[in-house]
């Protein structure tokens, strides 16, 4: 039997029973949507190749399939199971943030407060922050400085102390300072306001990711940045080395142009889309 007689074969049992052509119709949605997320989820996260070799897999293997009358049907679920199996393993660390994400919204308090941002005031913030690092980085003050959207758990917020405070160096820098009772630790602001100071932060687990010599500080940077979609500033206490962790990676010597980068592109679209 050709592919057309096959085709013709299934489409006249297609139509003959109503039972099949119900659960063909949610099987094909069912498929279509998860098929699609997957793809949408390897293409966000720049996996466009990974995306594009499941596709011609799915197409070779249902060609395939169409043309050994003797393979079961059957094994052609086998890949995207494989798939999605590969998916989960390679990207463990961006889905758990995107669960994080979904699961604690609204964790800050001054989420979605803000229908736009004052320019003037976004450059005073930013400029503050830098003055902020550059200073305890010069003087070898240990500091971590978390970014949110409002997406951080109520049980990192509650595990500090609220301060609701606009943003300025003196205070960033009063709060870091030895021997006082929250430099240890981590300071959270969110949009152009100091929330709370002093917070529990959970560590990285993937040491493979932490290059030697970094601590507890530096783990705990790195580890909310694994699970959560916030930005950090670490610096370090022992060097005066201001790193930068976004996704569970750690970029090191941050400068200033490294610094306003960031800083812009958190107030400019980070902010913005968190919003949405």
């Amino acid at each position: 039997m050709d592919i057309v007689e096959k085709i013709s074969a299934l489409w006249d049992k297609f139509i003959s029973s109503p039972e099949m052509t119900l659960g063909l119709i949610v099987s094909v949605l069912v498929f279509t949507l998860m098929y699609y997320y997957l793809l949408r989820f390897l293409v966000n996260n720049k996996s466009g190749a990974f995306a594009i070799l499941f596709v011609a897999v799915m197409i070779m293997s249902a060609v395939i399939i169409s043309l050994v009358s003797t393979m079961a049907n059957s094994i052609f679920l086998l890949i995207p199971a494989v798939f999605l199996f590969l998916t989960f393993i390679l990207y463990s660390v961006e889905i758990k943030r995107i669960i994080w994400a979904k699961t604690n919204m609204g964790g800050d308090s001054h989420h979605g407060e803000r229908s736009s941002l004052d320019q003037e005031k976004v450059q005073q913030c930013i400029a503050e922050i830098i003055k902020a690092l550059q200073n305890m980085s010069k003087n070898d003050v240990g500091a971590i400085i978390i970014l949110s959207t409002g997406n951080l758990p109520s049980q990192i917020i509650d595990s500090g102390v609220k301060l609701e405070s606009d943003i300025s160096s003196e205070l960033i820098e009063s709060v870091f300072f030895p021997k006082t009772p929250l430099h240890d630790g981590a300071m959270i602001i969110n949009d152009t306001k100091i929330v709370a100071a002093g917070c529990f932060l959970p560590l990285s687990q993937n040491l493979d990711n932490i290059p030697k010599g970094l601590g507890t500080r530096h783990r705990a940077g790195i580890g909310v940045t694994e699970t959560i979609d916030v930005i950090s500033f670490i610096v370090s206490e022992e060097t005066g080395i201001i790193s930068i962790a976004k996704g569970g990676k750690i970029t090191r010597y941050a400068d200033t142009a490294m610094l306003k980068k960031t800083l812009n592109d958190y107030y400019w679209q980070g902010l913005e889309s968190g919003r949405r």
